[in-house]
């Protein structure tokens, strides 16, 4: 069976609980429910609020250089800390962490394996004390987006061969049968997905208790669906977080090294005035059979 590529990017569950107590480690927790880090989390993690701390709270983007460097120091992260972090939902906004600390040059970070659900369901240990710490010094790079892609990259890349870009969400939002989620509340204008796009639900990459698949059978997932390591690879999902899931599975699990996190995502390209969309849904209903 073939090893991860970056296997420091994943950690158990286990090895996490051996190093609680260390103190060159910092978990942070980063859930889709903001409010479940109050209800219980591991001992000495701190909870980062994905949608007041890790994007612009005026217009959308992620935050700065300036703001994470912020958010670091009162978190007690320094130079040399190793940044483990987990959450809900197998990781979703937990990798979208990961990603923006990446883009910043940090590589002394991880996921716990399984994330939170997989922590609770095994009884590993909890609290609801929220920790704090003195602040850091900690200076970050002016951010590389070599991993980021934009509207416009994807605009220019549609009729190149070498594209393989990768819807990550459901097959209903794919098939334009749904704007978002049920209980999502960004959502763009129209349904449906970028021409070109290929289905590859991030959910096919975890297993039943939120851990990842391995290596092999996450290979077999992408390359069947023609996501290879020699194309221009682009993911996106609909705000971001469920696309940097899926670079995570392809940039530091699998080793691709061309693949970038479309983090406009569906909201964006959904909603500009336009912009070319295929959806099959709409399409089936006026008599047409889906190409």
């Amino acid at each position: 069976m073939s090893a991860y590529a970056n296997p420091n990017a994943l950690v158990s569950a286990d090895w996490a609980q051996n190093i609680l107590d260390d103190p060159g480690v910092r978990f942070v927790e980063v859930d889709v429910d903001t409010e479940a880090y109050r209800q219980g989390h591991i001992p000495g993690a701190v909870g980062w609020n994905w949608e007041t701390q890790l994007c612009d709270s005026i217009r959308r983007d992620i935050i700065s250089r300036e703001e994470l460097g912020q958010l670091l120091s009162r978190s007690g992260i320094g130079p040399d800390t190793h940044i483990v972090l987990y959450g809900d939902n197998s990781n979703w906004f937990a990798a979208w962490a990961y990603w923006q600390l990446r883009l910043h040059g940090i590589e002394r970070v991880s996921l716990i394996d399984g994330g939170r659900a997989y922590w609770l369901a095994h009884g590993l240990p909890a609290t609801t004390e929220v920790p704090e710490y003195a602040p850091t010094s900690v200076s970050l790079a002016e951010p590389d987006f070599a991993t980021r892609a934009f509207q416009r990259d994807i605009a220019a890349q549609l009729d190149d061969p070498e594209l393989a870009l990768v819807d990550v969400r459901s097959p209903a939002e794919f098939n334009g049968e749904l704007v978002a989620p049920p209980g999502m509340s960004e959502t763009a204008q129209r349904a449906g997905h970028i021409p070109g796009a290929t289905s590859a639900p991030w959910a096919q990459t975890v297993n039943e208790d939120g851990t990842f698949k391995s290596a092999d059978e996450l290979r077999v997932h992408y390359e069947a669906r023609g996501v290879t390591p020699d194309k221009d690879v682009i993911a996106y999902c609909r705000i971001g977080e469920r696309s940097s899931h899926t670079w995570f599975v392809l940039h530091e699990l699998l080793g691709y090294e061309r693949v970038r996190n479309y983090d406009g995502s569906w909201t964006e390209w959904g909603s500009i005035i336009g912009a070319p969309i295929e959806n099959p849904a709409k399409t089936s209903a006026h008599g047409k059979v889906p190409a």
